[in-house]
């Protein structure tokens, strides 16, 4: 997989808006999970090819670092020739002093060339870099994704599990109604009011009947005190 080729998902993947996902499915809490799987998958790619791409910019920086290494201790070699052939020109031995004068331009020479080298790779090295932090700051951020589906994952599977409680209670409680036990009590409450009524009606009736045999009684206990009255006038 190109550099390119996983810049581009882990652009397309770090931009993803999930509500609108949500929104367009018909199971979310499916497609959340399949989102998950495939976040999962991707950032495990992309981190390995990142790695790779890390690796070889590094590389890249060390041999970068080792051409100017180079290119300053070949000057330094350069440098010391040259004064070498100016006091062996000086001490009158001119053909030596030629001999370290071509030494010092075969360093010069390798000089030049450890820079030109280290030149060369320094534009490749910066877009590397750039390219290295553009895919960092994308796996940041797909990681961050995937952190906000996994919360979203839970959070409709608790309001799933919220949603079907209430339903369940719900159920429950419109079978109650239809099936109300107080409509039960109710018709048991007026049939003991009933028989409280008979009893009370009853208990009414024997008084109403004690009430009628002691007023019978007061009837006669009067006629026997007007017979013994009318027997006193009569003895006087």
């Amino acid at each position: 997989m190109s550099k390119q080729t996983i810049l581009g998902r882990v652009t397309q993947l770090a931009k993803a808006n999930i509500n609108a996902l949500i929104d367009q499915a018909e199971d979310p809490q499916k497609m959340l999970d399949q989102l998950i799987r495939d976040y999962t998958n991707n950032i495990a790619e992309a981190e390995e090819a990142v790695a790779s791409t890390i690796g070889n910019l590094r590389l890249l920086e060390q041999d970068h670092s080792e051409d100017v290494a180079a290119a300053g201790e070949w000057g330094g070699k350069a440098l010391a020739a040259s004064k070498k052939a100016d006091g062996l020109r000086t001490s009158g031995s001119a053909a030596e002093a030629d001999t370290f004068d071509n030494l010092a331009k075969v360093a010069l020479q390798r000089q030049l060339q450890s820079e030109k080298e280290a030149r060369t790779a320094e534009p490749t090295i910066a877009s590397q870099t750039e390219v290295v932090d553009r895919l960092k700051s994308g796996l940041d951020q797909m990681r961050t994704k995937l952190g906000e589906l996994t919360a979203k994952r839970d959070e409709l599977v608790a309001r799933a599990k919220s949603a079907q409680a209430q339903n369940q209670m719900m159920d429950a409680v419109k079978n109650i109604n239809v099936l109300d036990p107080t409509s039960e009590l109710g018709r048991f409450e007026d049939k003991v009011r009933r028989e409280e009524a008979r009893a009370m009606g009853k208990q009414e009736l024997a008084a109403s009947s004690l009430d009628a045999q002691f007023e019978q009684l007061d009837s006669l206990g009067d006629g026997a005190e007007i017979e013994a009255r009318l027997a006193a006038l009569k003895a006087k």
